[in-house]
This record gives structure tokens, sequence and C-alpha cells, in this order.
């Protein structure tokens, strides 16, 4: 599972994805962890996960792309999320990464510009939300859960969510998303889902809930 943050859609795809993953094959083991991809071409040549490969620099000495995630949530119980933001040098063109919330966040390290071409102007398009790998193994479709396993409708303490999302403006400053300016997809809402909902408490603004268990009686 994976969720992706910026995405930048032209003739070739160009994106950078940031957040949290389970990957046994990449990493050995289960456990959500931060980290980053990049393609300048759509996949075909160009991209890696994190640092195996050259492209995104790390900076910081105390957070570690790769490195596990805790604490974390857990059902019904505490609930824990991160602040991250995306957003580019006016003067260098660079991309960087910044983890913790304001006043408190830290440089992680940043996308050389020299990786995009048609990110040297800017994005045209954000994308939040999660993924996973459905290689339909015997013909179902995988058991492998999004989020927290749980559709969105269970909301707070028992659903995965996004929530205060803001963009990057020219002027490099933060701009709150209009709930209406977000457009929800869930490819088969019954394995996985999304709920919107605007709120007025701060640090939640506009937010979303999602994710689902995947195979089940809904998803075959």
């Amino acid at each position: 599972m994976r969720m992706c943050c910026l995405i930048d859609l032209h003739e070739s795809l160009q994106f950078t994805f940031l957040s949290s993953q389970v990957s046994p094959e990449l990493y050995g083991d289960s456990r959500p962890r931060l980290f980053t991809y990049w393609t300048s071409d759509a996949y075909e040549a160009t991209g890696c996960y994190n640092a195996l490969c050259p492209g995104f620099v790390q900076t910081s000495s105390r957070v570690a792309i790769g490195a596990a995630i805790s604490p974390v949530s857990s059902l019904a119980g505490e609930q824990y999320d991160m602040t991250l933001l995306i957003w580019k040098d006016p003067k260098l063109g660079n991309w960087w990464l910044s983890y913790g919330d304001a006043g408190a966040s830290q440089l992680v390290g940043y996308w050389p510009a020299e990786l995009f071409t048609h990110l040297s102007g800017h994005a045209s398009m954000v994308e939040w939300g999660g993924e996973v790998v459905n290689t339909s193994p015997g013909g179902a479709h995988t058991a492998t859960q999004m989020g927290s396993g749980r559709f969105a409708a269970e909301g707070f303490g028992r659903a995965s969510y996004f929530r205060n999302l803001e963009t990057v403006d020219a002027g490099n400053s933060l701009a709150p998303v209009s709930l209406d300016a977000v457009q929800t997809l869930a490819e088969d809402g019954g394995c996985y889902d999304i709920k919107k909902a605007y709120d007025e408490r701060d640090g939640w603004g506009t937010h979303f809930y999602y994710g689902g268990p995947g195979h089940n009686p809904a998803c075959p």
C-alpha cells in the first residue's frame, strides 16, 4: 500500500510519490515506512524507491527515508498522523520535502530539478489517496488492506484519513484546498472506498476518509 501526494501529468507522466508504504518484497517486513518514489517517463526507464538509484537527495540525519514509522495508530485507539509538505525552490527549481508541523518541521531532502522537464514549472495535479497491488491470486481480488482495512464510513478512529489538505501557490504560500475542488475516485467501492468532508476544527479543514479490506463478499 502506498499513498501519493504529488503528481504531474503531461504527455509523459512525471511525478513523485511520498508517504507511507507497506511492502514485504522491498523491506522484508510488514511495517509501515516513510518512502519516496519518482519517475520522469511514466516508469519506462527512470525512477526508483527511496535512494535505490540516484534521484532523491536526503539531507536530514534525523528523518530517514525508508525507515519504519513509530508509533502507529490502533483501531479504536490512539491515532497518529504525519505532516508532510512538498514544495518547489523558486530559485534552483528543486522539489523539497519537509516533515513535521509548522514551527517544528524538518527538511528531509529534495528531488533535483534536473530529474524532470515538465515539473520544472509546476505540478498540474495533486493527488492524495491509497494504492494496493492486486495480482488477482487464484482469480480473486487481493485481500490486501488499504489504510486500516476499514471503509470510509467508519470514520475517525477506525478508517484511515488525510486531513487539512493544502497546496503551495505561485508565491510559495500554503493555500487550503476547497471541498468543491476535490474529486474522489474509488475504482471498486466494494473493495475500497472514499468519503470527503469539511470540518472547521483547527487542523482538519478539507479532509477525507478512505480504505477497505480488499477481498470480501462485495469484492470477489
